[in-house]
């Protein structure tokens, strides 16, 4: 007999079709619309909306995605999990939470821990990271899709959209946005993790990504705060390992040719920015 899975209604009314465009309905397993395209969902409760492979190197392995779980679950980053989760709180109370590039889930879930009014929507283009995500929370549902193509998500639906270190589609924001609504802007602060450039090869961080990004949401949305938080943490090797093979470095395996090598704890600098933005009709 095949199982049922519930999606919160306000989540499922704003998803569309990824191929005409049309409002969905869930019976059983499947998302179906009235033209008769139906996507079915996996065993652990996500849904593929993407119509093409993922070109190599662009989503997370099931490697960085373990990686990036147990780094997170040990608690290195919890001050800036609790900052986004305030920033949200700070500008509603409800309604429909899209996480843009949510990875395993993490940040959205501790945001709905703080909102049990809210729902939350995990879009990603790596399904490895959604299998996490469709179970980090009970009220966050998880679709596949490629960031950079228009999200199969209807006009003005959401009341917040986050993006944590993910790519930025400040049209897509802007038009799945409600008016009025905020953006949480997460991404790393130019002295974020430079310790380990004495170990492994990291690639850089644009020191111009703030200018970049303003550049980038001009037009869409205006700045309403920005935070820097900085912290110092002590990883122990294995976490060392974990900081790098969860992210981007990790599709550049000639740059980890050290990291075998770290053997003994590790002080070093988590910083970050967090931007605060406006929905601008």
């Amino acid at each position: 007999m095949t199982s049922t899975v519930s999606w919160p209604p306000s989540v499922l009314a704003a998803v569309r079709c990824s191929v005409c465009g049309e409002p969905v309905e869930l019976a059983a397993r499947t998302l179906r619309c009235d033209s008769g395209h139906a996507f079915d969902l996996a065993k652990q409760g996500y849904v593929n909306l993407l119509h093409a492979k993922v070109a190599a190197g662009t989503a997370d392995t099931a490697e960085m995605v373990a990686a990036r779980a147990d780094f997170l679950a040990a608690g290195h980053y919890r001050g800036l999990v609790d900052l986004v989760a305030a920033q949200v709180a700070t500008f509603t109370r409800s309604g429909l939470i899209v996480d843009a590039g949510a990875g395993t889930g993490h940040y959205l879930a501790h945001v709905l821990d703080r909102l049990p009014d809210a729902c939350g929507l995990a879009l990603d283009v790596s399904a490895m990271a959604l299998r996490r995500a469709a179970r980090a929370h009970s009220r966050i549902a998880a679709a596949v899709w490629n960031l950079w193509e228009r999200w199969p998500v209807g006009d003005e639906v959401a009341s917040v959209v986050l993006n944590v270190f993910a790519p930025r589609n400040a049209a897509e924001f802007h038009r799945v946005l409600r008016p009025g609504g905020h953006l949480i802007v997460a991404s790393p602060g130019p002295a974020h993790l430079r310790e380990l450039a004495s170990v492994v090869d990291l690639l850089d961080v644009d020191e111009r990504k703030q200018e970049r990004l303003s550049g980038t949401l001009s037009g869409h949305f205006s700045l309403v705060d920005r935070h820097e938080h900085t912290e110092p943490l002590t990883l122990a090797p294995e976490d060392v390992r974990r900081a790098v093979l969860m992210g981007p470095n990790a599709h550049h395996p000639e740059r980890l040719t050290r990291l075998s090598r770290v053997d003994r704890p590790m002080d070093v600098t988590a910083s970050f920015v967090v931007g605060v933005y406006r929905r601008v009709s």
